[in-house]
């Protein structure tokens, strides 16, 4: 497959049509819309997110989101930050306690867009998540105050800690990603 390059997220190879749609819709969007890595629920945003996979690679960091009570991988909004790797970067070790965190690979991991439910302050809108790749090299785990928990998790036991598709597509693309583009 092919790689595309969008500026303020860098590039990605989509290899399913899963990959080629999200992809789409994101670089769509990006391209339309002026206030894409704002925090405006009105028209929805990018936001940059981490999967942080242990020293061995077995395991990957969820944090149990405390707004939205699931498991999740680390991330969060651009807040006006046009650099989508940084912002992922910036997330993880402000969510996780880490001390050094090393990308594995400049690309993409994954694209996921989805919706967040309305609430008390926001209406229902749209993420636009953009995932990267990481690995934790140093520190102590210690959740933030914008969740109830963080977990080692083993990819082989993702369906026990969670369901959502956005998080078990670690496991389904991780070999195939770290054969390619580490």
């Amino acid at each position: 497959m092919s790689s595309s390059v969008l500026s303020g997220i860098g590039c990605y190879s989509p290899q399913t049509a899963r990959d080629r749609s999200m992809w789409q819709r994101l670089t769509d969007f990006c391209t339309g819309e002026p206030q894409a890595f704002d925090r405006n629920p009105e028209t929805g945003h990018v936001t940059g997110s981490a999967f942080v996979l242990s020293a061995d690679r077995s395991s990957v960091l969820l944090t149990h989101h405390r707004k939205l009570n699931r498991w999740f991988q680390l991330g969060g909004h651009c807040d006006g930050i046009a650099d989508v790797p940084f912002v992922a970067l910036k997330e993880a070790y402000e969510e996780s306690g880490l001390v050094r965190i090393r990308p594995l690979s400049a690309q993409v991991f994954d694209v996921d867009i989805h919706e967040i439910p309305q609430n008390a302050n926001e209406c229902a809108h749209l993420h636009y998540d953009v995932r990267y790749l990481f690995q934790a090299e140093a520190g102590e785990i210690a959740a933030s105050g914008e969740s109830h928990a963080l977990a080692w998790v083993p990819l082989s036991q993702l369906e026990e800690v969670t369901d959502s598709p956005g998080v078990l597509v670690l496991r389904d693309k991780l070999e195939l990603f770290l054969k390619t583009h580490c």
